[in-house]
């Protein structure tokens, strides 16, 4: 880690966040624009953000990896979904690569973002969490790269009588490093990505496991092993079997989605029916078949159906039912069952949260992100240099933080080709709509928090697209001065334009 800078340095670029898209935005800055200086804040010990934070059994990606690794660096291997301690050793072999591990700076929390017009800089205060002690760092440009979710706690409903059970009651993103689940029983509240994740990795070590969900999510199967690729590559350099692989995940991804979109009842009867097949005769389907149309929540993905073949075990089941109380010993349910449990895992989702809770405050004036429209989904309204990277719900976050982060790079060098020491979106003649930036999903934590979120416009540019051959097309390929975005010239040229 490089020492922090003196209180008078401006640095050109500050990126909040080391997560994935911090690594890749750093690449990016590295590679596209290697006069800027810069550093990474991260307010944990450790790269990775989600898979540094995240150590739940089965850990793992929910979204093919030849999607998911980035562009500049594809993932090279032919396993389809990767487990955690992967993904974060990808990202450490990436910053090492790219030379950017003495840009982080680690354990510190930015509390607050400032922006002065007149010096046309942000100021961040930032609290080293170690030693209590509160700096200020100064840069020309923002770049936030914090996700959309709080670290700190994930939701945990207010379950009626949860004080009474003398089991243990954890949620996974706080997972204890020494729960033993060995040859107990255990209970996992949850329908979403997590829950089908841990029912296949603790089965085995259980002496029996409930997947309890109040309704269905849509579940599909995919190979653990990419085999194309595999067989490709006793032929073809690496560099090509996966980057083909990628183009043609890509594009697999958008036809099911716009599939769904289109043709939801198609869609629908196509995924139940492969469920149908893999989990037999004697699971029943109601478990399985959501009140919902595919995508409305984002689809959830198993290897191999390794939840399909748990469930037919007798080591798990699959219970939906709504809970009427916890007891000493587990779970009542409304329909009257009990559930006993030594172990209950509440599976329940995030707590959303924007821009990392930063207080964001221009010439004095604090500004809520909920006041302010996307612009190409990485700007925000009327907010001079100031970048969010914010990845795909309905495909690869990475594939849109990539793009996101090359746009970026390609502002910063025009603006230094032009002399400009500011760019700030204007929303000259669009108006804001009643849709976020994540209005495209109707999970349950993205409703309670739509009222925080960025909101959307009633035209392009300020419209969020979550279509990548279209969002490329508009971050990497059209022209930067459009018209919405609005420069400011350094002093000088000010002075001799007068």
């Amino acid at each position: 880690m490089s020492q922090a800078p003196n209180a008078t340095e401006v640095l050109d670029v500050l990126i909040v966040g080391a997560g994935i898209s911090g690594i890749g935005m750093a690449c990016h800055l590295r590679e596209e624009c290697p006069d800027q200086s810069f550093a990474i804040l991260e307010r944990r010990t450790a790269i990775g953000g989600t898979w540094d934070l995240f150590r739940y059994p089965g850990i793992r990606s929910d979204s093919d990896m030849f999607t998911f690794g980035y562009r500049f660096r594809p993932w090279q291997e032919p396993k389809t979904l990767s487990d955690g301690g992967s993904i974060r050793e990808y990202l450490v072999d990436t910053a090492r690569e790219y030379g950017i591990e003495d840009q982080i700076h680690y354990g510190q929390k930015t509390e607050r973002a400032s922006w002065s017009s007149d010096e046309a800089c942000w100021t961040l205060t930032v609290l080293d969490e170690a030693s209590g002690e509160s700096r200020s760092w100064r840069a020309r440009y923002l770049v936030l790269c914090t996700g959309y979710y709080r670290y700190d706690a994930g939701h945990m409903p207010d379950f009626p009588g949860a004080d009474r059970f003398k089991g243990q009651l954890i949620h996974p993103q706080q997972w204890p490093e020494d729960l033993d689940y060995r040859n107990k029983k255990v209970v996992v509240i949850g329908s979403g990505a997590t829950a089908i994740t841990l029912i296949p990795a603790m089965a085995e070590d259980t002496a029996h496991i409930t997947m309890l969900q109040r309704s269905p999510s849509y579940i599909a199967s995919l190979p653990a092993v990419d085999q194309i690729s595999k067989t490709l590559q006793r032929w073809l350099p690496d560099s090509w079997v996966f980057g083909m692989a990628r183009k043609r995940n890509i594009h697999v991804q958008r036809l099911i989605y716009s599939a769904s979109r289109r043709y939801p009842k198609l869609v629908r009867r196509l995924l139940l029916a492969s469920v149908r097949k893999q989990v037999g005769k004697d699971v029943d389907m109601r478990h399985f078949t959501p009140s919902y149309n595919p995508w409305d929540e984002r689809l959830c993905v198993v290897p191999n159906g390794d939840l399909f073949k748990t469930l037919r075990s007798e080591k798990a089941d699959i219970v939906t039912d709504h809970i009427e109380t916890f007891t000493e010993n587990g779970v009542q349910l409304q329909s009257g069952k009990t559930l006993e449990a030594d172990i209950v895992i509440s599976a329940t989702g995030l707590n959303m949260q924007m821009l990392g809770d930063i207080e964001i405050v221009k010439d004095g004036e604090v500004q809520a992100p909920s006041q302010h429209m996307t612009y190409k989904g990485v700007l925000l309204e009327s907010l001079p240099n100031l970048a969010a990277v914010f990845g795909y719900t309905n495909a690869s976050w990475t594939l849109k933080a990539d793009i996101a982060a090359a746009y970026v790079c390609r502002l910063l060098k025009h603006m230094a080709a032009k002399g400009y020491r500011s760019a700030t979106p204007r929303a000259v003649d669009a108006q804001p709509v009643d849709a976020s930036i994540m209005d495209a999903l109707n999970s349950n934590y993205v409703k309670r928090a739509s009222h925080k979120l960025p909101r959307q416009g009633d035209k392009l540019p300020w419209r969020v697209l979550n279509h990548y051959s279209r969002d490329r097309e508009m971050l990497v390929e059209q022209p930067i001065e459009d018209g919405v975005l609005q420069f400011d010239a350094a002093a000088s040229e000010r002075r001799n334009a007068a």
